[in-house]
């Protein structure tokens, strides 16, 4: 899926002159966290959130650069810092750097954005005009909508070993030699070394997800918590 599968189309805006007591009744009466910032013809020209509006000097939350804090704070910063906490004016708190996709942006793209960048949505823009936005509540619900798994399907031992063996050459966290999988009647036995608790529930998962397997064993040694037995009394 891709961007376009998932956005939401019918997107909130508001424009940079808009009053910053209007995007607060925006925010709350359409219960979301963020909305792009369009100028006059509808092209994006930045984003807004509710990180854009928690240091308020009515709420007595804006920063404080008094005494010696202020030897070691650029005066940009300091100025930067004064308008964000008392600006009136959209423009006056949004972020003009606007991490955007395409309509054909793959769905692993946007997830590693928004993990790369901190970000909660990214907007859907073609020709600088915005189309959607897709949220992490977006990838939520796509991933809610997939169907369900279909029932589990028999296999014999050696299909499952080679099914696991399989999917573990496609991933470059795993350097298990083939010796550390072991099928019987349907059990799959995982032995050898990981390196990390992650690395061992990593092969956990792709052996339980393996069609046709009915259980797993997983004898793994974690390299950093125990030393492994076949070196004990060396």
């Amino acid at each position: 899926m891709n961007a376009g599968d998932v956005m939401t189309r019918n997107v909130v805006t508001v424009t940079p002159d808009t009053t910053v007591p209007e995007l607060v009744k925006i925010l709350l009466s359409r219960n979301i966290s963020g909305v792009p910032v369009v100028d006059a013809v509808g092209a994006l020209v930045g984003i807004v959130t509710e990180g854009d509006l928690i240091h308020r000097q009515e709420l007595g939350t804006e920063r404080q650069h008094g005494g010696w804090l202020s030897f070691f704070t650029a005066t940009a910063t300091m100025a930067e810092d004064y308008v964000k906490s008392h600006g009136t004016k959209v423009r006056d708190v949004m972020s003009p750097e606007v991490i955007a996709v395409a309509r054909d942006t793959p769905l692993v793209e946007i997830a590693n954005l928004m993990e790369e960048k901190h970000v909660r949505r990214v907007p859907v823009v073609e020709d600088g005009k915005v189309l959607g936005i897709v949220s992490r509540a977006n990838l939520l619900r796509a991933w809610a909508s997939l169907p369900a798994e279909p029932a589990p399907v028999s296999a014999d031992d050696a299909a499952i070993r080679t099914s696991i063996l399989t999917e573990l050459s496609h991933q470059a966290w795993s350097r298990r030699p083939e010796n550390s999988v072991v099928v019987t009647d349907g059990v799959v036995h995982l032995w050898g070394l990981a390196a990390t608790d992650e690395e061992k529930r990593a092969l956990e998962l792709a052996a339980e997800l393996t069609p046709g397997a009915k259980g797993v064993r997983n004898h793994i040694v974690v390299l950093n918590a125990e030393p492994y037995p076949l070196l004990l009394g060396a």
